[in-house]
């Protein structure tokens, strides 16, 4: 007998549907969702990949929708870090759970039709949208969904002009705090993995290490500037071509900690030492930092604080809306920390 998917079935998918569908019991997903920290990394996602297929809300599943107050707000994401995904979930329905609120979660496949996945999910009777990046960063989804009406939160350094919600952290700042520890280290020849060129966050961090550079008094060497895409492949590829370069860095700086983790794996292949060889550094502080050996000094980013703000501000918003009042600009910066670990260290010929 043919099994029909979980989108064509009757009813309202249960926490213990999200158990069978992952593999694990209802207790552990109830503790992915709740946000518990002794999660392993791969429970975490298996049991995220399982919410998403799912389209489980746990506000749904225990709540009516028949009341007027109920609200709905959409998540759409669509990000080659599944560490920051499983991040940006966790927090997003965290917030859901304690806000009452339904959250509807919907992917934007790559090389998938985006605008058509934003329409359909703003034709759901949702109530407001929440775009974590890169999807905030693409003129045509912002167009339409400033063509809805609906009240957005933005999750991202881009900060956009209009009435819109804001969540952010400064990526400047950040990549140029790590980029002069590096340099405090004794490191001067420096190597940097950018991240997707259509991505904000890229080209901020790209600034922030510019900056330290230059307020160091280092010349920017362009050849130690190598293009990424903030996945874990893209990281082994950009980290081969600086190991190849005829001076190669005696530091490396990746725009997101899969990447970082992804040099580390093309360092310990060439029989490099990490740090004493080359240091590592990455950003985000996803499970991938922590996950590793040895584990990424990196930029701390709250992402589930960040994911769990926008949610609060978007539900403020919905019923500032429904009060009669009219949206005003709202920004929210959140603070960044350098988290040091073991995998940075002075440069091997410093005295």
């Amino acid at each position: 007998m043919k099994q029909r998917s979980p989108r064509s079935q009757p009813g309202v998918p249960t926490i213990s549907d999200v158990a069978r569908e992952a593999g694990f019991s209802p207790m552990t997903v109830s503790r992915v969702i709740n946000g518990e920290k002794n999660v392993r990394a791969d429970t975490r996602e298996k049991v995220l990949s399982a919410v998403e297929k799912l389209r489980y809300s746990p506000n749904l599943a225990a709540r009516s929708l028949a009341s007027a107050d109920q609200i709905r707000i959409g998540l759409l994401y669509s990000n080659p870090s599944v560490a920051y995904l499983s991040r940006l979930l966790v927090g997003s329905l965290e917030q859901a759970r304690k806000s009452n609120v339904q959250l509807v979660i919907e992917n934007c496949e790559p090389g998938g039709d985006d605008a058509q996945t934003v329409r359909e999910l703003l034709e759901t009777s949702i109530d407001g949208l929440i775009l974590p990046p890169p999807l905030c960063d693409s003129e045509k989804i912002r167009s339409i969904v400033n063509d809805s009406g609906k009240p957005v939160a933005i999750i991202a350094n881009w900060r956009p002009p209009g009435e819109h919600a804001v969540i952010w952290i400064d990526d400047v700042a950040a990549a140029k705090a790590m980029t002069e520890h590096i340099i405090g280290l004794g490191h001067k020849r420096i190597g940097f993995i950018e991240g997707h060129a259509a991505h904000t966050a890229s080209g901020e961090r790209l600034a922030g290490f510019k900056a330290a550079l230059e307020g160091a008094g280092i010349s920017l060497d362009q050849s130690l500037i190598v293009p990424g895409d903030f996945n874990y492949r893209s990281g082994l590829a950009a980290a081969e071509r600086l190991f190849n370069l005829p001076n190669p860095p005696t530091a490396i700086f990746a725009s997101n900690d899969d990447m970082a983790a992804a040099a580390t794996t093309v360092a310990h292949r060439r029989h490099l030492d990490v740090p004493t060889d080359v240091t590592i550094c990455g950003f985000d502080d996803t499970d991938f930092a922590q996950s590793i050996w040895p584990e990424l000094t990196t930029i701390h980013q709250p992402i589930s604080d960040m994911a769990a703000a926008a949610v609060e501000t978007l539900v403020d918003r919905i019923r500032s809306r429904r009060a009669g009042h009219r949206d005003k600009r709202q920004e929210r910066l959140m603070n960044f920390t350098m988290v040091k670990r073991e995998s940075d260290a002075p440069p091997r010929d410093a005295s």
